[in-house]
């Protein structure tokens, strides 16, 4: 995933992220309800949870077959 903008305007902040497409290849891949979100860079504490996107049921993808996560027009907004 990368991001394609993160700002502050007057007190509120936006994250806006590109969507990510997963594809299976070479096999499937096991089945999966949660897509989670965490900050990769800081130390302390180790990876932050940002959000978490549950599903509600297994998804488990066949060789070939994609998987979309659509972030839509912004991942978080914090005022």
């Amino acid at each position: 995933m990368t991001t394609a903008s993160s700002s502050q305007t007057t007190g509120t902040y936006s994250l806006v992220c590109n969507d990510l497409v997963l594809t299976a290849s070479g096999g499937s891949v096991a089945a999966f309800r949660y897509v989670v979100l965490y900050n990769d860079t800081p130390t302390s504490p180790a990876d932050p949870l940002i959000g978490m996107w549950d599903y509600g049921s297994d998804l488990t993808l066949l060789d070939g077959e994609t998987f979309t996560i659509d972030f839509g027009s912004s991942v978080l907004t914090l005022a």
